[in-house]
């Protein structure tokens, strides 16, 4: 079975991983680190990216669920030194913090 015979949520769940803030500071640095809300399952916002579903993004960004992330959150990551869920829907990598 190839990727490509997967549904895209499946697929994306495949592709999420835990991995330390620090390594995503070039993505932040970019612009391209955009944080979700802890109660958003992150493979649905990736599905959503991916289809380029701009009215759930509007919403979800108008909820202060979907952003990019703030320097406070960036800062706070870093000091913590914390891990974080991430996947990549590129250009983009969604971020996550663990609950």
């Amino acid at each position: 079975m190839t990727d490509d015979s997967l549904p895209l949520e499946a697929t994306l769940n495949l592709e999420t991983a835990t991995i330390p803030w620090r390594e995503l500071q070039r993505f932040f640095a970019a612009g391209r680190a955009i944080a979700v809300a802890p109660e958003l399952d992150l493979v649905k916002v990736g599905a959503e990216l991916s289809r380029d579903n701009a009215d759930q993004f509007k919403a979800w960004m108008e909820e202060g669920k979907v952003d990019a992330v703030s320097d406070t959150q960036a800062q706070a990551w870093f000091e913590a030194d914390a891990e974080v869920w991430a996947l990549v829907i590129k250009p983009y990598v969604l971020v996550q913090g663990h609950q």
